[in-house]
């Protein structure tokens, strides 16, 4: 059993990052988790934890991403189970080489990217999340100039991964990140 819960990460998160995006994604990301989570009936609150902290070494070490997040987390007594998770986000995109194999691995490799299309789509629309239909947000997802820097095809592997149609994945992520748009200032 993990001992990582949402205000333990928060804490661990606040000691090796300042820039208040990274905050702001990393809510989004762990909002996003937590409503995959409802969907494999798996530990909402666990899942969450991990989604908050997975950038934990992003600001101190951004060209060499999930290679130090071992030597943060280990001392902080996080599960080795735990440290996997978070490490097998950057599979294949930062030099991670633990491939994403547990649905909870497979669903935050699946997210991180696509929080980022459906935050920047909630900054445009006056009701921000309110309301977000999956149809409006496929259409931004195929404008491959809106939010460009947010990789397609790894939210579409993600999903292929985990057996989930697009459509599914993108409701998950704004169910998650409508429940928590206070937080996310949506």
């Amino acid at each position: 059993m993990s001992n990582l819960t949402l205000n333990r990460a928060k804490e661990i998160l606040s000691k090796h990052t300042t820039e208040s995006h990274l905050f702001v994604h990393a809510a989004a990301v762990s909002a996003a988790m937590g409503a995959l989570a409802e969907h494999f009936n798996a530990d909402k609150e666990h899942w969450a934890a991990i989604g908050y902290l997975h950038d934990v070494d992003f600001e101190k070490f951004p060209e060499e991403h999930c290679q130090h997040v071992r030597e943060l987390l280990e001392p902080e007594g996080i599960d080795e189970e735990d440290i996997k998770t978070i490490i097998s986000h950057g599979y294949g995109l930062t030099g991670a080489d633990i491939k994403p194999e547990t649905d909870c691995q497979k669903s935050l490799f699946a997210v991180d990217e696509l929080t980022g299309i459906v935050h920047a789509y909630a900054l445009m629309r006056p009701e921000k999340m309110e309301g977000m239909s999956v149809k409006s947000l496929k259409k931004k997802f195929k404008d491959k100039r809106f939010a460009a820097k947010c990789n397609r095809e790894v939210i579409q592997r993600g999903a292929d991964d985990l057996g989930m149609d697009l459509s599914l994945l993108m409701e998950l992520c704004i169910k998650g990140m409508t429940e928590r748009a206070d937080e996310l200032e949506l």
